[in-house]
């Protein structure tokens, strides 16, 4: 979770009474959990202005009775065109176009978990990064089979090149993460028993 800097905290300041805490959340890269949990540690309090608009309501879905839409209720702006809010919601309203301050483009690559991944799209959601060696082996052999998974034959993670990398299933994946407790002699039998099998599998497919 990024560190909340001075000037987070002076944003979050400066907005929190008087804006949309989705709004707060987006401009500031971060969840909207988060922002209501620092808020609420600062004891940061919602304008009364705000909580007379229509703009207050809970954003986890819960709704207050006051401002609690009935069935074929119609918009409470429905028609109304050019709306400027009051109070302060005007200062802290965001430009069309806006991108959070963590925002990268296209791209970008940094390393996640021990992996390094690459920013593919920009839709923000966690799909807009991959892992940089599954497009690598993508590129080279087309998409990853369902229940595999790609290796680093050296465990380099590092070492990011097509001859390093290896599709396995996910259960052989399993057997080899589990035989870490066995000793030496036996997990090299298995080893070499795995390979056999991807041997004959190979063998059956270009039979068939």
């Amino acid at each position: 979770m990024p560190r909340w800097t001075d000037e987070d905290i002076a944003t979050l300041r400066a907005l929190y009474p008087d804006a949309r805490t989705a709004d707060i959340a987006q401009r500031l890269g971060r969840s909207i959990h988060q922002v209501h949990s620092k808020a609420h540690n600062l004891r940061l309090r919602k304008s009364a202005a705000f909580n007379a608009s229509p703009l207050a309501y809970r954003l986890d879905g819960i709704v207050g009775k006051e401002t609690r839409f009935k069935k074929g209720h119609a918009s409470w702006n429905k028609g109304k065109h050019g709306f400027k809010p009051g109070g302060r919601a005007a200062e802290t309203q965001f430009e069309k176009g806006h991108m959070p301050h963590n925002w990268v483009p296209i791209g970008t690559e940094q390393i996640r978990d021990g992996y390094l991944v690459r920013k593919v799209t920009d839709t923000r959601s966690r799909n807009d990064w991959q892992a940089v060696h599954i497009l690598l082996w993508i590129d080279h052999y087309g998409p990853v089979l369902e229940k595999h998974a790609i290796i680093f034959r050296d465990g380099n993670r590092k070492n990011i090149v097509i001859d390093n990398l290896e599709l396995i299933s996910r259960r052989e994946l399993m057997l080899r993460n589990t035989i870490h407790r066995y000793p030496p002699e036996l997990k090299q039998a298995i080893r070499l028993v795995s390979k056999l099998k991807r041997k004959i599998e190979a063998v059956d497919e270009k039979q068939n």
